[in-house]
């Protein structure tokens, strides 16, 4: 396994010139993989990254934002076609920095507006599964996969938990297509963590590291012996990236709703998540 963090434990929105600094802090704490997280394609350039990782070998994600502007599911043409050029965009940058995939909750938008009954839900999920049919086609010829990320309720009510993750890339029907799993919404959502990993099989493209309280990995009560024990059953060997918030990046504490100071700064949240990450993997 290669352990990374993501952009937004330092800034948001991300830009080129907060890279460098950040992928020099990353690698000096100890991470393989730097997580861009890229809420405006505008800002970031793939002829930036390329050189930051020319100067310190960081290896990359790219993580989606997925607003209600970038709607796949969403009724109105406009929303979806917003979504399917923002994931060519990313598609497009993970493929010229070599990154191996996309990740994210790109089926809908985070925070949506539920349907109001099953038939709605099914005609929201059939919109998703053409939009992420057309964009894991583009990504499969880019050489870059989808890394498709199950949400909690108090998010999304279309994609909750990795059976009906799984189910979604199954109706898509493309290689390119498979599931980053977040313990932060797993630990709300799955019977069993490990159980859930396990399922996953051959679709678990990805990982987010994220506690209960999004505080400092480690120190409360995600069950991490389920979580590596499901990882080693499947021989994953990918990118686990840590995913942790502090109320100092503003934009990102509103998004995920942190009202309150959590346990550390982004440095501490990084060093100490990260020991604990090597020590549970070990």
């Amino acid at each position: 396994m290669r352990f990374g963090i993501c952009t937004w434990v330092w800034t948001s929105p991300l830009r080129d010139a907060d890279v460098l600094p950040i992928a020099e802090r990353a690698r000096e704490l100890g991470f393989d993989v730097l997580e861009v997280c890229v809420e405006d394609p505008d800002l970031v350039s793939a002829g930036a990254l390329a050189e930051v990782r020319e100067q310190t070998g960081i290896e990359y994600s790219v993580c989606g934002a997925f607003g209600p502007d970038r709607d796949l599911a969403h009724h109105d043409p406009g929303p979806r076609a917003n979504a399917a050029r923002y994931l060519d965009r990313l598609i497009e940058l993970a493929a010229a920095i070599g990154a191996p995939h996309v990740c994210g909750p790109m089926y809908s938008a985070v925070g949506k507006e539920p349907a109001v009954d099953d038939e709605a839900r099914r005609v929201e999920w059939d919109r998703a599964v053409t939009g992420l049919a057309a964009a894991a086609s583009r990504a499969q010829e880019a050489g870059v996969r989808l890394a498709i990320e199950p949400l909690n309720r108090f998010e999304t009510d279309l994609v909750n938990t990795v059976e009906q993750g799984v189910a979604l890339c199954a109706d898509i029907g493309s290689p390119a297509a498979g599931l980053l799993l977040d313990t932060f919404h797993m630990n709300i959502e799955e019977k069993s963590i490990g159980a859930a990993v396990r399922a996953a099989g051959d679709r678990l493209f990805h990982v987010h590291a994220c506690e209960n309280d999004r505080g400092t990995v480690g120190t409360a009560h995600v069950p991490w012996d389920d979580v590596f024990s499901g990882l080693r059953e499947l021989g994953y060997d990918g990118q686990v990236v840590l995913e942790s918030f502090t109320p100092a990046v503003t934009t990102i504490a509103r998004a995920v709703a942190m009202w309150r100071p959590l346990d550390a700064t982004g440095d501490e949240l990084a060093t100490a998540g990260l020991a604990f990450l090597r020590q549970s993997a070990a």
